[in-house]
């Protein structure tokens, strides 16, 4: 075999394995930040004055604790262009939700913003993207909601600071259900008809709920998935609300400090119900989806 053949299966390899190993091998810490300092950014000739509104039953994050959500935006978007939320899976790679895709469809006018939480603010660590694909899981149906997962890739690859990390998604053989130390974060809606609009990231503690309890009546009578996990209160009124899809569901892991994505904001009756918590497409139960795409685009991409 020549160098330059041995070079390419070198690359490939290292592509291949480093898809869920980059920034420096980790993933799911938040990294002691420095101290905030306030500032603007545009993009481009086009400088953005963002706004939204969010969570139900949150409070403001501050800088750097979730940095691998990301805000996925459109010019013609309401709340000045936020849509969707997702998370930085690798340093060219966002895990969101399908459904994100249904109203916005033409990639180039999208753009991403990453290591924000205040977006009239973003702070020395914030970087926006513009988007080279989306990648849809096949079986996506809107009507219902399931597969209701998708991949975004970057048009190139960020680099990890304090603000900016990437996600851990849920490996296989996690025990879920033994996971206590769940957030939900995002930029969505405070009420599930609010007009109040804001900038800053919220956050907020949920609990996971049985799935087989989810899905009983009275709760959502048979329409959550088995590829969905619940999460929020029986009584409700802490829950992700319009804006937050595609946003990640995170639990810490149980002997160690850092933090899986088991979840994809999907969808909900209302916000905040009783008896009708987020649903959330289950990461785990598409992890090898994730990772196969991942792997298959980026070697198809390189040079």
């Amino acid at each position: 075999m020549n160098g330059l053949g041995l070079l390419v299966l070198l690359t490939v390899a290292g592509l291949a394995h480093g898809l869920w190993d980059n920034c420096g091998g980790s993933c799911g810490l938040r990294a002691p930040i420095p101290a905030y300092t306030p500032m603007t950014y545009s993009y481009g000739n086009a400088a953005y004055d963002y706004g939204s509104t969010r969570i139900v039953g949150g409070s403001g994050a501050m800088p750097g604790a979730w940095p691998w959500i990301v805000s996925i935006q459109h010019p013609w978007a309401p709340h000045l262009g936020h849509f969707c939320g997702g998370s930085l899976i690798s340093t060219q790679w966002v895990l969101t939700a399908a459904h994100c895709f249904d109203d916005y469809n033409n990639i180039t006018r999208m753009y991403v913003v990453i290591g924000a939480t205040r977006f009239t603010q973003p702070g020395p660590g914030a970087v926006v993207r513009t988007v080279k694909q989306v990648l849809i899981h096949p079986y996506y149906n809107p009507a219902v909601l399931s597969y209701d997962i998708a991949l975004m890739e970057l048009d190139h690859p960020v680099q990890c600071t304090p603000y900016i990390q990437l996600a851990c998604v849920a490996h296989p053989s996690l025990i879920i259900s033994e996971l206590n130390n769940c957030w939900i974060a995002g930029w969505g809606e405070i009420t599930a008809k609010s007009l109040e609009e804001g900038d800053l990231l919220q956050e907020a503690k949920v609990r996971l709920i049985d799935v087989q309890l989810c899905n009983s009546s009275g709760w959502y009578a048979g329409k959550v998935h088995n590829h969905n996990l619940c999460a929020g209160y029986p009584e409700g009124k802490i829950d992700t609300c319009q804006g937050d899809s595609g946003g990640p569901l995170m639990c810490q892991d149980k002997n160690a400090d850092f933090w899986w994505v088991v979840g994809v904001t999907s969808f909900g009756r209302g916000c905040a119900r009783a008896k009708k918590p987020g649903v959330y497409t289950s990461t785990q139960y598409f992890y090898d989806w994730i990772n196969l795409n991942m792997r298959e685009n980026t070697v198809k991409n390189a040079p």
